[in-house]
């Protein structure tokens, strides 16, 4: 199958705080927008933060490797100098990690950097990047 741009629609409590916060730290291109919601560019895909004032966030986690991993979530696989990239360019801009940025799963399949923050409306995200992109969907040792 041909991957193709998703689609994600969340809620924002506040659409100036999600413009800043999407277009000029996370760096998305806006594209259409009106009073009630705001289209970007997630590294080719299609994610639309809708207003709804009384947006709450969800405050479910799971254990992974010792972390709290919040659910639910969403981010991108980016290449490792992104990643690196995108971990500097978030804590310049003094937005807490909920989960700092590491290395899981370390020597093992599936060997990943990754990090985690919420946008202003508690909105999860996690960003990851693998030295070897073949590895994202690993469960064993490669023969």
């Amino acid at each position: 199958m041909t991957l193709r741009p998703f689609h994600l629609a969340f809620p924002v409590h506040d659409l100036d705080a999600a413009r800043a916060f999407y277009r000029d730290v996370l760096g998305c291109a806006e594209g259409r927008s009106s009073g009630q919601w705001i289209d970007f560019d997630f590294g080719g895909h299609q994610i639309v933060a809708h207003l709804d004032p009384a947006a709450k966030p969800v405050a479910v986690a799971n254990e992974v490797d010792g972390h709290h991993v919040p659910v639910p979530h969403f981010g991108i696989v980016l290449t490792m100098a992104d990643w690196q990239a995108l971990a500097t360019r978030v804590e310049a801009a003094g937005v807490p990690f909920g989960i700092a940025p590491h290395v899981r799963f370390k020597g093992k399949p599936g060997e990943q950097a990754t990090m985690f923050f919420r946008d202003p409306s508690g909105n999860a995200l996690e960003f990851k990047a693998f030295a070897d992109d073949t590895m994202l969907f690993a469960t064993e040792e490669p023969r």
